[in-house]
């Protein structure tokens, strides 16, 4: 770490030089304009004036990838914020397999469409801004995106319904959408602490916690997309008694309580919404193997379902635990009732 000495230009007024390899990176020069941001913790964030230009464009060469790294190398620049990225090849048209991995990319990414279309290139365009979201309210939108894909892919169990379970499949889509997009949103911050507070924080620091409840949030949609395939695949329902199912059921609403429950703790800071988690979580689970333990003499195909069925439901409820514990680390970083700090 570099350190500076603060020095006294008048009266009242004290100053420091800006290291000449920073100013240079950035291409900052005698007369420009610099923002200044305080922050908590003693902090102050000193940022360029091209940090609060959003116009950043990227250039994907098409050459040498296939179609599949070329949606990747999309959705990497999405998520590192770039306004406008160019698909483009040398000097030869685009191939059909390139163009479609472009269509392919847009119709996954919010606020993503095409602006400009030529035999060599295509240009596409994010109209998503960062103050039309918050953080918190994309992760309550993508929590309760995960619950309703698993409260249906249970029904759907339980009715032995392949179309309720296909909507619960329709909905993940969905789901990766809020999932991307609030990585873009992370990481833009991250870059630019000035969006901070456009995106609902006071400072960059709950960031990184942020993005591993967005990660959670998007595996508990992925264990809800496992229960509805294996209904919607399976040639026959297991033959369950209603007992059972009742128990799954119960089980799943416990989770759905849970999950929400984490989320908030999040959102609000609340340290005592941690410890109901983990009274929750601890009522739950032994939840999996109780209900197997129980079952009835099943053929091994129909056993193997419904544990599949259990374990993802276990999971997710583990997930949501891996989030009450981000936001106790949350909660705990400013004074309350339960936490002095000097």
């Amino acid at each position: 770490m570099e350190t500076r000495k603060v020095q006294r230009l008048g009266p009242s007024t004290l100053a420091m030089t800006l290291p000449a390899e920073w100013t240079k990176e950035n291409y900052v020069e005698k007369g420009d304009e610099v923002s200044i941001r305080m922050g908590g913790k003693g902090t102050l964030t000193v940022l360029p004036e091209s940090a609060n230009t959003e116009e950043s464009e990227a250039i994907i060469h098409a050459d040498n990838l296939d179609a599949g790294a070329v949606e990747r190398a999309i959705v990497a620049q999405y998520v590192l914020g770039r306004r406008v990225i160019h698909v483009q090849k040398g000097e030869d048209a685009l191939d059909s397999e390139h163009i479609n991995a472009v269509y392919t990319a847009e119709t996954q990414l919010m606020g993503l469409g095409v602006v400009e279309e030529t035999p060599e290139r295509i240009a596409i365009r994010c109209s998503a801004d960062p103050e039309d979201f918050t953080l918190d309210n994309l992760l309550e939108r993508l929590e309760s995106t995960g619950s309703t894909m698993r409260g249906e892919a249970v029904k759907a169990l339980a009715h032995d319904n392949s179309d309720l379970a296909q909507r619960a499949l329709n909905r993940e889509r969905q789901a990766n959408k809020i999932f991307v997009l609030l990585l873009r949103l992370i990481f833009t911050a991250y870059q630019n602490p000035n969006l901070c507070r456009a995106v609902g924080l006071d400072s960059s620091f709950p960031l990184i916690g942020y993005r591993s409840v967005a990660k959670n949030l998007e595996l508990t949609a992925d264990n809800a997309e496992d229960i509805a395939e294996t209904v919607a695949t399976a040639d026959d329902t297991p033959d369950v008694d209603s007992s059972t199912i009742r128990r799954i059921r119960e089980f799943t609403d416990d989770i759905d309580e849970l999950t929400s429950m984490a989320v908030r703790a999040v959102v609000e800071r609340d340290y005592d919404l941690t410890i109901d988690c983990r009274h929750l979580f601890g009522e739950i689970s032994d939840r999996e193997q109780e209900i197997l333990d129980d079952l009835e003499e099943l053929p091994n195909e129909d056993l193997l379902k419904i544990r599949e069925v259990l374990v993802s439901l276990q999971h997710t409820a583990e997930y949501a635990m891996r989030n009450a514990e981000i936001a106790a680390n949350l909660s705990l970083n400013a004074e309350s009732e339960h936490v002095e700090i000097k």
